[in-house]
C-alpha cells in the first residue's frame, strides 16, 4: 500500500484502481468526542459543521458549489475517536477536491456569526435524534455503560454544552487539535500516489500549515477504560408504539487480535436474516421487525450489543430470547454451518463494500489513523479465514455470560422488572 510520511508528521495513503473514473479524497483527523471535556462536549461535531461555513478564500456557498459544479459530493462525519472530511469526484477533478477539503482544514474562519447560526442547526440535530427512539437508544446505552465519561457522552454533545459553547472555545479547539501530525490523507480511485503527494503538499502548505513545529504522529493510546458497572438498566419513559431495547455485554478493544473472531461471532448472532437473533426473534416468534447485533471497538475498550424494536408487552420475552441465545452459544459455541456462513458474510461484505472508491478511501484512511498501518485485502481475508471454531467458542465463553447493561426506550414507568430480568 503506497504510503508517504511527511516531515510534519502528516501521513498520506493511497489505493489505485485503474478500472474506475472516480477518486475519493479524505482527510482524517485524530480527534473525536472522546477527546472532549465536560465543558467542551460536542465540540468535535460542532467544529465539523463550522469548517464548512467559510474559509479565507471561499464562502460556504463557494465550498459546496465548487464540488457540486463538477458532479461531485462532499461531506464529513464525527465519531468517538476521529473526524473525517471527504469529497468524491471524477478523477480529473481530484486537484479541485484536494484544494477544497484542504482549505477547510487549514484556513477556516470560524466566525462568531457562523457559530451562532450553526449552533441552531446542531440543536435541531439533537432534537431530531431525540424524536427518533431507534436512534436515541444507542446513545442512551453508551451513557449507561460508560457513565459520565468521554466515551459515554453523546457525539452531538448536549443542549446545555452546545448552548454554552463560545466561539473562542471552538476556535481554540480547532487550532489545538487540527495539526499535521494528527492528520491522515487517504485517496482511492483512478489516481497516482506521486501525483497525490504533490497535490496534498501544495494544498496544505498554504498559510504555512505544514511548516508548524515538526512532530511525530501518535496512535491513540490503549488505556484501560472503566465502565459504570454491570447488570444496569437505563430507562427513558416514552409513549411510543414500540419498545426499543439495546442489550450489551463487554466486547474487546480495537487493537485486540481477537477482533476477527468477534466479528464472525457478531455476524452469526445478529448480522443478517440467517443469524440466530433474526431467526429466533423475527422468523420463529414474530416479535420484531428490526433486530440485529453489532460490536463497537475503541482504544482500550469495546462492547457487543443487541438491538430489538418490539411491542412493549413483548419486551420481556425479547430479552429472554436474547439471553437464551447468548447462554446457548457461550456453552456450546456455534455450529460449523454457522461459522462457515458468518465467515462468508464478513468476507463477502468486505469485498462488496470495496466496489466504491469512497469505501476504499474509508478503509485505508481509518486503518492508517487508528492502527498506523493498512492491511491488504488478502491479509484481512486470510485473518478471517484462519479464525478457528475454538477461538470463537473461547471468546463467546468469555464475554457472552457477563452481566449485561440494558437500555430501554418505551412506555415503562419503572426499571424494576428489567432489573429482575438481567440479574
Amino acid at each position: 500500500m503506497p504510503r508517504t510520511l511527511l516531515p510534519s508528521g502528516l501521513r498520506i495513503v493511497t489505493e489505485e484502481e485503474r478500472s474506475v473514473r472516480s477518486a475519493a479524497f479524505g482527510i482524517w483527523v485524530n480527534v473525536g468526542s472522546r477527546d472532549e471535556s465536560l465543558s467542551t462536549a460536542g465540540a468535535s461535531h460542532f467544529l465539523e459543521h463550522l469548517l464548512f461555513k467559510g474559509t479565507k478564500r471561499r464562502s460556504a456557498l463557494e465550498i459546496s458549489s465548487a464540488i457540486e459544479a463538477v458532479g461531485g459530493e462532499t461531506n464529513a462525519f464525527t465519531s468517538k475517536e476521529y473526524t473525517c472530511f471527504y469529497a468524491r469526484v471524477i478523477d480529473k477533478d481530484l486537484p479541485l477536491a484536494v484544494d477544497v477539503i484542504s482549505d477547510l482544514i487549514t484556513s477556516s474562519n470560524v466566525k462568531q456569526a457562523d457559530v451562532d447560526a450553526e449552533r441552531k442547526v446542531v440543536l435541531e440535530e439533537l432534537a431530531m435524534r431525540d424524536d427518533d427512539p431507534s436512534d436515541l437508544i444507542h446513545d442512551l446505552f453508551l451513557e449507561k455503560y460508560y457513565g459520565d465519561t468521554p466515551l459515554g457522552r453523546p457525539i452531538l454533545g448536549t443542549v446545555k454544552s452546545i448552548n454554552s459553547m463560545s466561539r473562542s472555545t471552538v476556535f481554540n479547539y480547532y487550532k489545538k487539535r487540527y495539526l499535521p501530525q494528527d492528520l491522515v490523507v487517504a485517496v482511492a480511485g483512478n489516481i497516482k500516489h506521486k501525483n497525490v503527494v504533490s497535490l496534498v503538499e501544495e494544498a496544505l502548505s498554504k498559510d504555512n500549515f505544514l511548516n508548524q513545529a515538526k512532530s511525530s504522529f501518535k496512535i491513540r493510546a490503549s488505556k484501560n477504560v472503566k465502565v459504570a458497572g454491570k447488570a444496569q438498566v437505563a430507562l427513558l419513559d416514552r409513549k411510543t408504539e414500540q419498545a426499543h431495547l439495546v442489550y450489551g455485554v463487554p466486547g474487546i478493544a480495537r487493537e485486540d487480535k481477537r477482533r476477527f473472531a468477534l466479528s464472525i461471532l457478531s455476524s452469526a448472532l445478529g448480522g443478517g436474516m440467517s443469524s440466530r437473533l433474526f431467526q429466533e426473534i423475527r422468523e420463529k416468534r414474530g416479535l420484531a421487525y428490526s433486530t440485529y447485533a453489532y460490536n463497537q471497538q475503541f482504544a482500550g475498550s469495546g462492547v457487543l450489543t443487541f438491538y430489538v424494536g418490539c411491542k412493549p408487552d413483548k419486551a420481556d420475552e425479547a430479552i429472554r430470547v436474547i439471553q437464551g441465545i447468548l447462554q446457548d452459544v457461550a456453552q456450546h459455541g456455534l455450529s460449523m454451518e454457522e461459522i462457515t456462513r458468518a465467515k462468508g458474510a464478513v468476507s463477502g461484505a468486505l469485498v462488496l463494500s470495496q466496489e466504491d472508491t469512497g469505501s476504499r478511501m474509508t478503509r485505508i484512511g481509518k486503518s492508517e489513523l487508528v492502527y498506523g498501518q493498512v492491511l491488504s485485502f488478502d491479509e484481512i481475508l486470510r485473518e478471517i479465514a484462519e479464525v478457528t471454531p475454538e477461538q470463537i467458542k473461547e471468546i463467546a465463553r468469555q464475554i457472552l455470560p457477563v452481566s449485561p447493561t440494558l437500555a430501554v426506550v418505551g412506555p415503562f414507568r419503572s426499571t424494576s422488572k428489567f432489573e429482575r430480568l438481567i440479574k
